[in-house]
C-alpha cells in the first residue's frame, strides 16, 4: 500500500476527530444493530428508523421474532425502506444463519472476528459493507466498515485503494479498540452527508488541505 495514502488516512482520522469530536451514533441492542444493517442497504438512516419503530410496535425487533414471524408481516413492517420483499427474505436468512448456527447472539461473543466475518459473508444478500456493520456495531470488533461515503470522500483525498486494501489501511492505522472504530466511520457518515451530499467541495477541509 501506498506510504502516502497512510499518511492521507492519518490525516482524515485526525481531522475528523477534531471536527466531530465524541458523537453518539449508531445505538442499540445487537439484534436491533443486525436488524439495521439490513434495513439501510440502498435507504436513507431515517427509513430504517421509521422501519425499527414498526417492528417494535410489532414484537418483531429481534432475530427470533423474525424466524417466526410470517414473511408478510415483516415485508409490511419495513416497506418504508424500499426493496421490502428482498430484505424480508434477508432478514430471515440472517436470522436462521445466527440462530441455527450459533443458538442466539451471546453464543456469538466468544468467537473469532474472522470466522463470525465468513459466516455472514456466505449469507444471501449480506457483502463487506453489511458483514463489518453487524460486526464492528452489533458485536463491538474492531472490524472497519468501508461504505460509499467513506469511498467516495477518500478518492477526492487522491486514495486509490480498493476496498479491502482501505478496510486494511484503517485498521493498521487505528488503535485496537473498537470505540476508536466507531467513532472514526460515525465521522466520515456525518461528514460525508453534510459535505458530499450538499455538493459542498469548495468547503470541504479535506481536500482543501490536500497535498
Amino acid at each position: 500500500m501506498s506510504g502516502s495514502s497512510s499518511i492521507k488516512i492519518e490525516k482524515l482520522i485526525s481531522s475528523l476527530h477534531g471536527w466531530f469530536g465524541e458523537i453518539t451514533w449508531w445505538p442499540g441492542y445487537a439484534d436491533e444493530v443486525m436488524i439495521g444493517a439490513i434495513l439501510t442497504q440502498q435507504t436513507r438512516w431515517e427509513n430504517v428508523e421509521r422501519a425499527l419503530e414498526h417492528l417494535k410496535k410489532r414484537d418483531l425487533c429481534s432475530l427470533d421474532a423474525i424466524i417466526r414471524a410470517d414473511i408478510e408481516d415483516i415485508e409490511d413492517a419495513i416497506r418504508c425502506t424500499g426493496f421490502y420483499r428482498v430484505k424480508a427474505k434477508r432478514l430471515k436468512a440472517l436470522a436462521t444463519h445466527v440462530v441455527k448456527s450459533y443458538g442466539g447472539v451471546d453464543n456469538m461473543v466468544g468467537l473469532p472476528t474472522g470466522q463470525l466475518r465468513s459466516g455472514l459473508l456466505n449469507i444471501s444478500g449480506i457483502g463487506d459493507e453489511t458483514a463489518d456493520s453487524i460486526l464492528c456495531y452489533g458485536l463491538f470488533r474492531t472490524s472497519f466498515v468501508i461504505d460509499a461515503y467513506t469511498e467516495r470522500m477518500v478518492r477526492c483525498m487522491g486514495i486509490t485503494e480498493k476496498r479491502m486494501d482501505l478496510k486494511n489501511l484503517f485498521e493498521e492505522i487505528l488503535p485496537n479498540d473498537n470505540h476508536c472504530y466507531r467513532q472514526t466511520h460515525a465521522h466520515i457518515v456525518e461528514y460525508a452527508k453534510e459535505f458530499c451530499g450538499r455538493k459542498r467541495c469548495k468547503d470541504c477541509i479535506l481536500v482543501s488541505s490536500n497535498g
